[in-house]
């Protein structure tokens, strides 16, 4: 027996055993290509496979002559296939395998589907145009008016009824700078008016003060935002310069900012109202004293006291400059 073969029954791998009425036959099966060949010797007694054995498929071989048909046949497939040209479907005749397709003007359309990343909101009035902001600081009343009447500069405007520029003493002391218009400011095209702008003037008569007698009142945002929510701080940041200029052309001496918003978009803070009440704050070189918003005060009478307190602050503020008239 050859060695590879003594070597295969001492690691229990030979076959052991072989179709019956086979004797002293020497099976020897030769294979072209990656086939194997093995020689199974003649047995003469059957016997059981090992369970290693058993689990190994038994593979009866084919005929010589057949597998070197079949080998004939497969090489001739392959060649015939090599030379049939490739089906112009697959692949453009003008392309080579190694070079990529052409893009389309389909292959960018994806773009069209990915939104544009959001411009950051303005955190601060010095993001304005400033050449906006420099042509604006140089209108009188009435340009300034019409600028406002036209302003297209924030997405507000496209749902305005009307805008609400402000009224009053254009030469007052007093000064009242309100949040945003409401659904009847933009109606109406006036700051405070409604049973807000009713307590508005009675909170002003028990100063001696009437509204348009040195008074103006104004907003921070000239236009209503949409549900009344609070303005987006780009939209206050393109609005500020006409207020600036308001506050320039008017020259107060005191300012009363009616409601947190107002408070916090004219003093650059995030701070309640309870924490800003009571204290004398600075705006363009204004004194500035912050109170509740009168629409407040009608859902909570019992900040009324603390509001008049507010007033009161004001009122000795504003007679400590000396310019009472």
């Amino acid at each position: 027996m050859p060695l590879d073969e003594i070597a295969l029954e001492e690691l229990g791998l030979a076959p052991r055993w072989v179709r019956k009425g086979v004797q002293g036959v020497v099976a020897e099966h030769a294979v072209r290509g990656d086939e194997v060949t093995a020689s199974v010797p003649a047995r003469t007694v059957q016997t059981e496979p090992t369970h290693a054995q058993a689990a190994r498929p038994v593979v009866t071989p084919l005929p010589a002559e057949t597998r070197v048909g079949q080998a004939e046949a497969a090489r001739s497939e392959q060649v015939e296939r090599v030379a049939q040209p490739e089906s112009p479907l697959a692949r453009p005749a003008s392309l080579s395998s190694d070079e990529p397709p052409p893009l389309t003007e389909d292959d960018f359309g994806w773009f069209d589907s990915v939104a544009a990343p959001a411009a950051p909101h303005d955190t601060a009035p010095s993001r304005a145009s400033g050449a906006a902001r420099s042509e604006v600081a140089t209108l009188d009343w009435d340009s300034l008016a019409e600028r406002v009447a036209s302003c297209t500069q924030c997405r507000l405007c496209e749902k305005r009824t009307n805008t609400v520029f402000g009224v009053g003493d254009r030469e007052a002391d007093w000064m009242l700078i309100g949040e945003a218009p409401g659904e009847n400011e933009d109606r109406l095209g006036e700051p405070f008016v409604g049973q807000a702008g009713k307590l508005l003037d009675n909170m002003l008569h028990a100063l001696s003060l009437a509204r348009g007698e040195n008074v103006y009142i104004a907003n921070v945002i000239k236009c209503r935002p949409p549900g009344n929510r609070n303005p987006e701080p780009d939209e206050v940041a393109r609005c500020e310069p006409y207020l600036q200029r308001q506050v320039a052309l008017v020259k107060p001496k005191i300012i009363v900012a009616l409601g947190r918003f107002a408070a916090q978009s004219l003093l650059k803070t995030d701070g309640s109202i309870a924490s800003l009440r009571g204290r004398v704050h600075e705006y363009e070189g204004v004194p500035v004293i912050v109170t509740y918003h009168p629409a407040y005060l009608l859902r909570s009478l019992h900040d009324k006291a603390k509001a008049w307190a507010d007033l009161c602050l004001a009122r000795d503020t504003w007679g400590a400059s000396g310019d009472e008239r």
